[in-house]
């Protein structure tokens, strides 16, 4: 266990835990809603300290970010737990195993030792994702202060729920996020997912602002927010942060506790056009195989300058982000 580094002592039992816009207050002997950050005698300790659930070496298109190092690996860690809830999740496997089996597994793993597998397996980033990075914070600062001291890039795939505080520690060592924004509705994050959306909105703001490289995906969900209306509102909440912001529309597949039938491939296509007529300049659909809508097409132009088939890289038309046909400079960091 690992004292946790965001938390406020109330009194002689109870915390706050700063870590998320949760803020949980935890009695003595109990967690937070993310079940691995536990209140021993007034002091809070995160439960999954270099625990590692899952280590592995995924294209960098797989996060996904195509506007970050493209065609390069990113060494991909998570630890159990999160502090959502989503019924639909992809990852309930270790995510949820906290809170469905009361279990906390993982292989002990340093900081230091992280970095170092990352770079012997030729990664250029360490990406902490498949769970929701903020639970396991202390292990991800860290490892990302060692990484950067090894010329590696650090990248959270993350549901945006973070606090303010976590965000302004970690963002010295922050180079890229993509942000999960599951809806454009209140009531869909209260009810589905137990929490609230405008930390998201405003965290996505906030992380731009602080000169982090932001990608956001949106999974559509049918008949619970894809409707014409919501995917305008997303659409034009991401063209007022900016219209550089690529936005990744992904097709729902039934996961954990969730029977909706998968997205048709013509609502992803809507939802693309939708996109692009707001005026957002990089726009994706994903989870769709063979569907032509992972390319990135420069936007002044029209060159097909990275053609994708799903996470892979089939051919370039670009010289360090700039298109070769009208020296365009394609947003991101190449």
């Amino acid at each position: 266990m690992k004292e946790c580094y965001l938390y406020t002592k109330l009194n002689k039992s109870e915390v706050r835990c700063d870590l998320c816009n949760h803020r949980c207050v935890i009695a003595d002997g109990s967690t937070g809603k993310c079940f691995v950050r536990k209140n021993i005698s007034g002091k809070l300790y995160s439960l999954v300290y270099g625990k590692l659930i899952a280590e592995n070496v995924d294209p960098i298109e797989k996060k996904p970010l195509f506007h970050f190092l493209p065609g390069t690996y990113s060494y991909s860690i998570a630890t159990v737990g999160c502090n959502f809830k989503c019924f639909f999740c992809q990852n309930y496997q270790i995510s949820q195993m906290p809170a469905d089996e009361n279990s906390i597994e993982g292989r002990n793993v340093s900081p230091e030792n992280i970095v170092s597998d990352a770079v012997q397996l030729n990664c250029q980033s360490i990406s902490y994702t498949y769970t929701e990075p903020t639970i396991y914070f202390e292990l991800a600062y860290d490892t990302s202060i060692i990484a950067r001291e090894n010329n590696l890039k650090n990248v959270f795939v993350t549901n945006g729920f973070m606090s303010t505080e976590a965000l302004d520690m970690i963002s010295p060592y922050l180079d890229a996020a993509n942000v999960d924004l599951k809806s454009f509705s209140d009531d869909f994050y209260k009810k589905y997912i137990g929490g609230r959306l405008s930390p998201v909105l405003n965290n996505i703001k906030y992380m731009k602002k602080l000169g982090i490289w932001v990608e956001v995906t949106t999974l559509l969900i049918p008949g619970l927010n894809d409707s014409k209306e919501e995917l305008i509102q997303i659409a034009e909440f991401l063209n007022d942060t900016g219209k550089e912001i690529p936005w990744h529309i992904s097709a729902y597949y039934p996961q954990y506790k969730s029977k909706i039938p998968p997205t048709a491939y013509e609502k992803i296509m809507e939802a693309v056009k939708i996109g692009k007529s707001a005026g957002l300049q990089y726009v994706y659909g994903g989870n769709v195989a063979f569907s032509g809508l992972e390319d990135t097409i420069c936007p002044d132009c029209g060159n097909e300058v990275i053609k994708r088939r799903g996470f892979n890289i089939l051919k370039t038309d670009i010289n360090n982000g700039i298109c070769r046909k009208c020296n365009f400079k394609i947003d991101g960091i190449f």
